[in-house]
């Protein structure tokens, strides 16, 4: 048997072992912070190199997601938002994804399903309920004119908030990696403080 190595993805460690196997494809399992790897005798180790680690990002974050769903209070809160439309619409399932990157979320009318960013799920629920209000509000106005923004303003008037709470969060993922060292200590020093940056030692604030 291969001795297993770890790697790092999304910040989980696992602990990886790569088996070759008569196989075309390859494939993986997760079995907690375990992954099993079976890989085509010939294939190349730069290929393994690429293929594994988005692999595991799938395997990890489809996990994640059945957690999130796991939690039984989501559909609650999101019927709470339809009610203030003055034609409700109608909502059966609510569904935390991580496939979806580029969108914070998305309503179908047909199937009845809001589907929403996975990373929603740990934000304020005043910014949760604001993206379900946005998505909610498509289906009177499939676009964002003007009356789309009065429809939304006035059923969730903390629609504004939230959009800059999101371009804010937007902008440090954009931006963390770029951030010099410094930078990133004091923007993660500032948010244990809460609202309030800590006064400096010598009153420069």
């Amino acid at each position: 048997m291969p001795a297993p190595t770890t790697i790092s993805v999304d910040g989980v460690t696992l602990t990886l072992t790569v088996e070759r196997k008569r196989v075309r494809n390859i494939n993986a399992r997760l079995r907690g912070t375990q992954l099993f790897v079976s890989a085509p005798l010939h294939a190349a180790q730069r290929q393994l190199d690429t293929a594994i680690p988005d692999l595991a990002r799938r395997l990890i974050r489809r996990v994640r997601a059945q957690e999130i769903n796991a939690q039984d209070d989501a559909l609650a809160l999101v019927q709470e938002v339809a009610k203030r439309f003055p034609t409700p619409p109608q909502v059966e399932q609510v569904q935390f994804v991580t496939t979806q990157e580029s969108r914070w979320g998305s309503y179908s009318a047909v199937t009845r399903t809001i589907r929403l960013n996975a990373v929603l799920r740990a934000m304020p629920d005043w910014v949760l309920k604001a993206v379900v209000a946005h998505e909610l509000a498509h289906v009177f106005h499939l676009n964002h004119s003007s009356a789309f923004k009065q429809l939304l303003r006035r059923v969730y008037p903390d629609t504004d908030r939230a959009d800059m709470f999101l371009s804010g969060v937007s902008w440090l993922v954009q931006q963390w990696e770029h951030l010099p060292p410094v930078e990133r200590g004091l923007l993660t020093r500032a948010a244990s403080y809460g609202e309030e940056m800590p006064a400096s030692e010598d009153g420069d604030g």
